[in-house]
């Protein structure tokens, strides 16, 4: 692969953070118009380099940063616009729902311990009062007199904890023209619940919504598990993965007569992970229940696992413990034992990792993973067929920057490896923190979301650039 350097292009500043960058034709235009969501529920649009509000669901989202210092993964984490949306104006919503705080599913910090079983085997129990808050995902319609309208709710999911709720969540498969949800698995640490590997938990999942079905429920039920779903909403969904930890959404890469699928999956402690995959086979949520009532094992045959909690990527989960006689070294014990055997010939192995110590000068430190996209443009020919990812901080950086970089698929399909992509662009002694990474419908053009901040509450530190040639 080759060395790659580009440049940061401003295209406006001064914005609540960005948690989701893509582009849409809106109805009558001719001209495709930048969408960007903020974590806080405003949605922008910028069109002939003009910028205006399409939607401001503020009120409808939960008071963001009251813990952690201003910290927070909940908010508007999805947003997708339907293939037919320049005729029929429907679009997709996924936020932290208003007046749903609850008082989290356990306070303390948790921590595994392979020498205890009863950190192995926590179980939610009541749910209906030990919960954090509640996210929704819903049905919009743009009306002919450019007014947004919510049309219906199509989830209402209970979360455990306050982070791990997707990020980028929604998008629609260019395959099935399904809506694409990433959910999660609800936060804490270490997945507690084990929710993830979980068939009948709708968290640490990847699930197709058929939106095409006519499902109208005025008051959907607040659930976690799909068996507590209505029959006219179980018909909608089907399962394309589990084992997932924290996903910054999914993109989609035609090759001939097919699609790569790459997800990124944010790590634990030690490694991010790309996943690349084109077969697999998704099972209807009707199934999965019948199979579960029946207490039968289902066939996990073409279906994806991502080996959550008992993988981190390319690494067996671990608990880290310092080295009292080294402060460089660290002792590193495999957390869930018997769950990592389990799920070692099952899951799915990463396209390409990184790691959060990584003494090799041309790699980098990692934190979290914030963004997966394919690139398929001429612009940036060296770039040209790869995916692109973010993260959100060059571990031990001073002043805080975030960090590009680039990996290919190889003709036989194998991990690979990845190169950084240095930018241009000088900060001076303000954080960046790299939050979203977004592209365009044909995926020619490539935007970066900055923020200054790593709190949500400190508002208007963001800035979208365009990648752009040097």
């Amino acid at each position: 692969m080759n060395h790659v350097k580009v440049r940061l292009r401003p295209m406006v500043s001064g914005i609540n953070l960005p948690t989701v960058l893509k582009t849409t034709f809106l109805p009558g235009d001719s001209i495709e118009s930048i969408m960007i969501a903020t974590q806080v529920g405003e949605i922008f649009y910028i069109r002939n380099g003009t910028i205006g509000t399409f939607l401001d669901i503020r009120q409808r989202i939960l008071k963001l940063g009251g813990s952690g210092g201003g910290y927070d993964e909940r908010g508007l984490i999805g947003l997708a616009f339907h293939p037919g949306f320049y005729y029929n104006g429907l679009f997709y919503l996924h936020y932290s729902l208003a007046g749903t705080q609850g008082p989290v599913a356990f306070s303390e910090s948790f921590k595994p311990n392979p020498c205890d079983p009863r950190t192995l085997n926590l179980k939610w129990t009541d749910r209906e009062t030990k919960y954090d808050h509640i996210d929704t995902v819903e049905e919009w319609i743009l009306q002919s007199n450019g007014q947004p309208q919510r049309r219906r709710t199509l989830l209402n999911i209970r979360r455990p904890f306050l982070n791990h709720n997707g990020v980028n969540s929604l998008n629609f498969s260019p395959e099935t023209g399904k809506l694409v949800l990433t959910t999660g698995d609800g936060g804490s640490a270490y997945d507690p619940f084990n929710l993830s590997q979980d068939w009948m938990e709708i968290a640490g999942k990847i699930i197709e919504i058929d939106v095409g079905m006519n499902s109208f429920i005025d008051h959907p039920p607040v659930v976690t598990r799909f068996n507590e779903l209505p029959e006219s909403i179980q018909n909608m969904l089907t399962v394309t993965a589990k084992g997932v930890r924290n996903i910054t959404g999914i993109s989609y890469q035609r090759h001939y007569n097919y699609y790569m699928k790459y997800v990124g999956n944010v790590g634990q402690d030690l490694v991010e992970s790309i996943f690349s995959f084109v077969q697999y086979t998704p099972i209807p949520v009707t199934q999965l229940i019948q199979a579960s009532m029946a207490g039968s094992v289902t066939g996990q045959k073409g279906f994806i696992n991502f080996g959550w909690r008992g993988w981190e990527g390319d690494l067996p989960t671990s608990v880290i413990r310092d080295c009292p006689a080294n402060p460089d070294w660290s002792e590193k014990n495999i957390s869930y034992f018997n769950e990592t055997l389990e799920t070692s010939v099952l899951r799915l192995p990463p396209l390409t990792s990184y790691y959060h110590e990584d003494p090799r000068p041309d790699k980098f430190g990692g934190t979290a993973l914030t963004g997966v996209q394919a690139y398929n443009g001429n612009d940036i020919p060296d770039l040209s067929g790869s995916v692109v990812f973010t993260d959100l901080a060059r571990s031990h950086s001073n002043p805080v920057r975030g960090v590009l970089a680039y990996t290919r698929v190889t003709s036989d399909c194998k991990p690979n490896d990845y190169n950084v992509i240095e930018t241009d662009y000088h900060f001076g002694s303000s954080a960046a923190y790299y939050v979203s990474l977004g592209a365009n419908q044909n995926q020619t053009r490539l935007f970066l979301g900055v923020y200054g901040s790593i709190k949500v509450a400190e508002p208007n530190q963001g800035t979208v650039f365009e990648i752009v040639p040097l």
